[in-house]
């Protein structure tokens, strides 16, 4: 079974190697340049060094050794020593080096990804999953890390070595050195023969490690869906066929390796035997010394080493290219709501009017280019300290209308205003400064509770925060709890229940003191009791402000100085609740449908209990 192409599955790897990528890839290395130069000189000593044992071990054949000078012996055997003692240090030095510079590039790059995740819109988030976001900022930039840090700079060790070796044979015997470099040729078309092998192979694994991201990402934030389904085995048998995929696809490409590099050991095995054969001969002709076939078999061997070191960042160079294509893609992705060049300053104090202009908004088109407009030339205005309930089905755009005012999203026509200032020309900090949202759904970090309501910020005091918490309640199941406001909430504030959760959004709000409040069905999820605190809370911090509060459920909303009832992304209706029931339009039919709905069930619940109509609950029916 092999897992279809989806949403989080990650691009297809585009060309091994970009000039433009690596430009801009190198841009990162830019700050950091002297240490850069550093580790190039640190490597370029330590490629140097390569070269001096094999020509110790000629003169040492040639010269000491025939001479039966032990003198000389001794000082080429401390040399020796001392060429590889200073090599271990210029290698440690390099390796701290490097691993230090890849750290700190990997530092930047993700402080200037999470920089651009704050930036981007809602848009960006609806069409982007969160798993392919998170691969982001970890995987790829580790990938980045491995070549920025070691890929990059090391290359220069490798070639560098390959240099010096060339160099030192060719100057020690060229004759010699051309029979050695003969197999050079097969070891070019071995690489070149396995290098679009694993290179299909490392796609391979890209995309099916994405699959697995995945597939466990959605399991673990839906794994009560699993188990309320049944669906444990089955998802079990899901998840063996993408592992046996990715499996796959690993051990094929770790076939290839381990073909590649004894290919690579059998042409220096060849070039080590003609070596052997051609400076034996040249020996006994007596143009070659012994010294000079030792030293070129040394030579040879380290020859070949930096060919396979190359030929393993040629992998590593193709998967960095796929990571920062994806990276940069991210990073040039348009902001589309922003502050403007030259934001204009909101009054201050806020007086809290707020007015619609004819606007219009789409989240996207249909098939065809043509809007689907989800609000349809809205205007109205909210006077400063009015308290405004917005109503109407799922559907009418109740929840847009916020979205819309604190830019979240941006209209596509018309303007929306905050005491008088478009908010499009305001800055974003300021403009959601003045106003505090209460979601139906929730958003608790798994900090302790005192986090949850200050969110951060350090000027407000825990006097602020528990004074909040006093003002809607929540300070009674907060003193309940082991810790108190140090109390650690757990994912989402998974350790609360939902009307606690929703009392201590309500005291983050309140504890911003927000010209603005806004409701967006915030009681919807609470028992009566929480619910009549919350009200009653709420009636009190209202006063005084502007407030707009969005409900399905008419009860909640009757003292209103306003409603507005919207229906299929129109304002149809707008008044009193009075008013608007003696109308005998939207809002009564809508009006009647509930509380026809709730008398029926509440009916339906009697009958089922066995009470009377007209008996209380605590009395039973006799009949």
């Amino acid at each position: 079974m092999t897992p279809k192409p989806g949403l989080h599955d990650e691009e297809a790897l585009g060309k091994a190697y970009d000039a433009r990528l690596m430009r801009r890839l190198l841009r990162y290395l830019a700050p950091h340049w002297w240490l850069v130069v550093l580790a190039v000189l640190l490597l370029a000593m330590a490629s140097a060094l390569e070269i001096v044992g094999p020509w110790l071990t000629k003169v040492a054949l040639d010269d000491a050794i025939p001479a039966g000078d032990g003198r000389l012996l001794s000082w080429l055997a401390l040399a020796f020593l001392g060429t590889l003692a200073l090599g271990f240090l210029l290698q440690y030095a390099e390796r701290i080096l490097t691993t230090w510079l890849g750290q700190r590039i990997m530092y930047d790059l993700r402080e200037e990804i999470f920089r651009k995740f704050q930036t981007l819109d809602l848009r960006f988030y609806d069409r982007n999953p969160v798993g392919r976001l998170i691969t982001r900022i970890t995987s790829d930039v580790e990938t980045l890390n491995e070549l920025l840090g070691s890929g990059i700079v090391r290359v220069f060790g490798d070639v560098f070595t390959l240099a010096f070796i060339v160099a030192a044979m060719l100057g020690m015997d060229w004759r010699l050195a051309l029979v050695a470099f003969s197999v050079l040729p097969f070891v070019a078309w071995a690489a070149f023969l396995f290098r679009g092998r694993i290179r299909e192979a490392y796609r391979d694994i890209r995309v099916r490690l994405a699959r697995i991201n995945s597939f466990l990402h959605e399991r673990f934030t839906g794994v009560q869906v699993v188990q309320l389904f049944n669906r444990e085995e089955r998802d079990a048998r899901e998840h063996r066929a993408l592992n046996q995929d990715y499996l796959e696809a690993h051990l094929r490409s770790i076939t290839y390796y381990a073909l590649f590099f004894p290919v690579i050991e059998l042409f220096t095995a060849v070039a080590l035997a003609l070596i052997i054969w051609s400076g034996g001969a040249s020996i006994l002709e007596g143009t070659v010394t012994v010294g000079v076939v030792a030293a070129f078999l040394q030579y040879a061997r380290r020859f070949f080493r930096p060919i396979q070191d190359l030929a393993e960042k040629y992998n590593l160079l193709q998967g960095a290219m796929a990571s920062s294509e994806r990276i940069f893609k991210l990073l040039d992705t348009e902001t589309r709501i922003a502050d403007p060049p030259d934001p204009r300053p909101l009054p201050h104090p806020t007086r809290g009017e707020i007015e619609f202009r004819d606007v219009w908004f789409a989240y996207g088109d249909e098939e065809g280019g043509h809007p689907a407009w989800v609000l349809k030339g809205i205007s109205f205005t909210v006077s400063p300290g009015e308290k405004v309930a917005i109503v109407g089905h799922t559907g009418a755009g109740k929840t847009t209308l916020i979205n819309l005012l604190l830019r979240f999203y941006e209209p596509q026509k018309g303007d929306i205003l905050l005491d008088g200032v478009p908010i499009r020309e305001a800055g974003l900090r300021d403009l959601r400064s003045r106003m505090g949202l209460v979601l139906q759904d929730v958003f608790l970090f798994s900090q302790d509770v005192a986090y949850n309501i200050r969110l951060g910020a350090t000027e407000m005091d825990d006097a602020r925060i528990r004074e909040a918490a006093r003002r809607v309640g929540a300070d009674r199941f907060v003193s309940r709890l082991p810790r108190g406001y140090h109390q650690p909430l757990g994912e989402r504030g998974a350790s609360l229940s939902v009307g606690e959760r929703q009392l201590l959004s309500f005291a983050r709000a309140l504890a911003y003191d927000p010209a603005i409040l806004i409701l967006d069905e915030a009681t919807s999820s609470v028992d009566s009791e929480i619910e009549g605190q919350i009200e009653k809370a709420t009636d009190e911090v209202m006063k005084g402000r502007t407030s707009l509060v969005i409900a399905h459920r008419l009860s909640t909303v009757q003292g209103a100085d306003r409603i507005l009832l919207f229906h299929h992304g129109e304002l149809r209706e707008t008044g009193t609740h009075q008013a608007l029931l003696e109308q005998g339009g939207l809002y009564a039919r809508l009006h009647e449908l509930q509380f026809a709905h709730a008398g029926a069930y509440r009916e339906d619940s009697a009958a089922h209990l066995g009470w009377d109509r007209d008996s209380s609950p605590a009395s039973p029916s006799t009949s």
